[in-house]
């Protein structure tokens, strides 16, 4: 039994070590594409980073594809970790406009804070680049994450999401290309929202509204 067990302890080690590796190299290509860009990714460069060769890297990822998949997954992954803090972030405002401008802000404040995740998250920037089943489930996971935060403010039009991504990253993109670092189009997100919801759920406006802070651009 004891060997058995000692058996089972190895394999949870060596599981352990390699999902450590593959971080490690999904980090290190961050790293990298913050610096020569999106497409500028190096299978040489990238084990450099990690004091491998580039033929090792393959045996923790098929292709250089593949780690754009796992950096698109983890992408995701913080955007639904960043917008589940929305009703903390929306605390102390029950007026439903008022809570989609906080959401609104939040989401604008991920986007611009890394120019590159945005662009892989957002834009087909990388030609043939197709995320997987699994990676592609926690992108739908996010969206459905907008969906129940406009459901909670009583806007079930399941068109609104779809609008307010394009409204919003229409913004960021230009934020993001004309002002990088300033406030130029994101001072536009309170008056982008209002216009979503004149679209969307006119008798929102009717409500008293309240300033929205900018929120944090650290996400």
């Amino acid at each position: 039994m004891s060997g058995k067990t000692n058996a089972v302890s190895l394999l949870d080690r060596r599981a352990t070590r390699r999902a450590a590796s593959r971080a490690e190299i999904v980090e290190a290509a961050w790293l990298l594409v913050r610096e020569e860009g999106l497409a500028g990714l190096s299978m040489r460069d990238l084990g450099d980073r990690v004091g491998m060769r580039a033929q090792s890297v393959y045996s923790y990822f098929d292709s250089k594809d593949d780690i754009y998949d796992a950096m698109f997954r983890q992408g995701y992954e913080e955007q639904l970790a960043w917008m589940a803090d929305d009703e903390e972030a929306a605390g102390g405002f029950e007026d439903p406009a008022t809570r989609l401008r906080v959401m609104a802000h939040r989401f604008f404040a991920f986007c611009t804070a890394d120019p590159v995740r945005y662009q892989l998250l957002f834009q087909r920037t990388l030609p043939g680049f197709e995320p997987s089943a699994a990676s592609y489930a926690v992108a739908l996971a996010a969206l459905e994450q907008m969906h129940a935060g406009f459901a909670q403010a009583g806007i079930t039009d399941p068109a609104a999401a779809d609008l307010a991504t394009a409204v919003l990253t229409g913004l960021t993109s230009q934020q993001l290309s004309n002002d990088p670092g300033g406030m130029r189009w994101e001072r536009l997100v309170d008056r982008a929202v209002t216009m979503l919801i004149r679209e969307i759920a006119p008798h929102l406006l009717a409500k008293p509204d309240k300033p929205t802070t900018r929120v944090r651009r650290t996400p």
